[in-house]
C-alpha cells in the first residue's frame, strides 16, 4: 500500500465492479474491521466500505499500512502436524528404555507409520469431507491419466488393495464393506468396487492395516520372506508392504490435496527403503515401456549378454533418506555398472516421491541431466510409471 490515492483508486475499481453500494462505515466501526481487512478477513462488502473509508481517512490509512505491514511478518500457514520423522525419534526413544515384547520388524515400520499419519489425517473429516472430489493421476502409457473419485473411495481403494498382503499374513478374512443403496436399503459389496458413501470406510481400513502391523509383528522377521501374489507377479512381504506404505503416502497426499492440507514426505528412515524398492523395480519398467530390442546398448548395434553389464543410469536423490544408485536400461536381464554409464539424473527427494505416485510429468520434472537424452527420459517416465494403488 502507498498511500490514499492507491486506496482511493482500489476502492473506485471495486466499487464499479459490484452490483451494490457498500455501506457507509463510521470512523469508528471502519477502525474496529482494520484488524480484519489486514488480515483479507472480512466480507467483499466489508472490504470495499473500508476502502472507501480509508480514502479519505489519514489517521486509518497510516494505521492500515502497520497492519498489513505486521501481516506480512507473520509465518505462512503450515501443517499442524508434528514432522513425521519426530515420531520415528520418539519411539526409537521410548524403545530403546523398554523394548517390546513383540518387536515389529523393520520392513513393517515404514507402513506401521504411514497407515497411522494417513489415519491421523482422516480422523476429523465430517461427511462433507468424505465426500470431496479428489483426482488419481497416473501415467501408464506416454501421456498422463487421471480418476476422479472421493475421499471415501481413497480408502477403499486402499484397503482393496492391501488384499494380498493380509491373505500372505492371514492377518484377517476378505470382508465385504456394507454401504447404504440408493434405495436406502442395505447392501454388500467387496471393498474398492465402489466408493462408500460416508467415512465408515475408515473404520474398515484401520481396522485391517492395524491387522497387518500386528501379524507381522507376531510373525517376526523371517515372514519377510513369505511371497506376495499379484497376479502372475510376486514380491517378497517386505517389499510388499513397503510398497503398500508408499501408497499410504501417495493416496495420503492426493488427499491432503484435495483438502487444501500440507503433507509432508515420510520421514527419512521410511523414505530410504520406499526409494530403494523403487529403483530396483525400474529397469523392469523401462523394459515394459520401450518396443522389443534394447535401445541403449553402448554400441547402439549389439545385444547384450544376459547378466552381462549392461547401459547404465545413475540416478542420484538428493535430500535426507536419497543416495545414489545405479539403474540397468539393457534389459531386467542384464546387471548395471559403473563403467557403462550413459547418463546421469539428479532430483530432488521430495519431487522424486511425487514422480513416483503419478503426481508430476516426468517432462516437468526439475532434474538435473548429463548425458543420453533417451535414457534420461527412459528412467523419468519409468519412474512414474510405477504407481500402482
Amino acid at each position: 500500500m502507498s498511500g490514499r490515492g492507491d486506496l482511493a483508486d482500489r476502492a473506485v475499481g471495486r466499487r464499479n465492479t459490484g452490483p451494490q453500494e457498500p455501506p457507509a462505515l463510521g470512523h469508528e466501526t471502519a477502525r474496529a474491521l482494520l484488524g480484519a481487512w489486514a488480515l483479507t478477513a472480512c466480507s467483499p462488502q466489508e472490504e470495499i466500505a473500508v476502502e472507501e473509508h480509508l480514502a479519505g481517512c489519514d489517521a486509518c490509512a497510516e494505521e492500515a499500512r502497520r497492519l498489513r505491514g505486521a501481516v506480512a511478518l507473520l509465518p505462512r500457514p503450515g501443517s499442524l502436524d508434528l514432522d513425521p520423522a519426530l515420531r520415528v525419534r520418539v519411539l526409537d526413544g521410548c524403545l530403546e528404555r523398554h523394548p517390546a515384547r513383540v518387536p515389529l520388524p523393520g520392513w513393517a515400520a515404514p507402513y506401521d507409520a504411514e497407515s497411522a499419519r494417513l489415519d491421523a489425517l482422516l480422523q476429523d473429516f465430517g461427511d462433507t469431507e468424505w465426500h470431496t472430489p479428489v483426482r488419481l493421476r497416473r501415467y501408464p502409457r506416454d501421456r498422463p491419466a487421471s480418476r476422479r473419485t472421493t475421499v471415501a473411495g481413497v480408502i477403499a481403494r486402499l484397503r482393496a488393495a492391501d488384499g494380498p498382503v493380509t491373505r500372505a499374513l492371514g492377518s484377517d478374512p476378505h470382508r465385504p464393506v456394507p454401504r447404504q443403496t440408493p434405495a436406502g436399503g442395505r447392501a454388500t459389496r467387496q471393498a474398492g468396487t465402489g466408493p462408500p458413501p460416508t467415512g465408515r470406510v475408515r473404520a474398515y481400513w484401520r481396522e485391517r492395516s492395524r491387522g497387518v502391523v500386528r501379524t507381522a509383528g507376531l510373525a517376526g522377521e523371517a515372514a519377510g520372506d513369505r511371497s506376495v501374489r499379484y497376479g502372475t507377479l510376486a514380491l517378497p512381504l517386505r517389499d510388499a508392504l513397503v510398497e503398500r506404505a508408499f501408497a499410504c503416502w501417495a493416496h495420503g497426499e492426493a488427499i491432503a490435496e484435495a483438502v487444501d492440507y500440507p503433507y509432508a514426505p515420510p520421514a527419512p528412515a521410511h523414505l530410504r527403503p520406499m526409494l530403494d524398492l523403487a529403483v530396483r523395480t525400474l529397469p523392469r519398467a523401462v523394459a515394459a515401456r520401450r518396443p522389443a530390442g534394447p535401445p541403449f546398448s553402448p554400441t547402439g548395434r549389439r545385444l547384450v549378454p544376459v547378466g552381462a553389464p549392461g547401459p547404465t543410469v545413475r540416478l542420484e536423490i538428493e535430500g535426507e533418506g536419497g543416495g545414489e544408485w545405479l539403474v540397468a536400461l539393457g534389459s531386467p536381464a542384464t546387471t548395471a555398472s559403473a563403467d557403462h554409464v550413459v547418463a546421469h539424473v539428479a532430483l530432488d527427494g521430495e519431487e522424486f516421491c511425487r514422480l513416483l505416485a503419478g503426481r508430476l510429468d516426468p517432462a516437468e520434472a526439475t532434474a538435473g541431466r548429463r548425458g543420453d537424452p533417451e535414457a534420461v527420459r527412459a528412467v523419468l517416465v519409468a519412474a512414474a510409471y510405477l504407481r500402482g494403488d
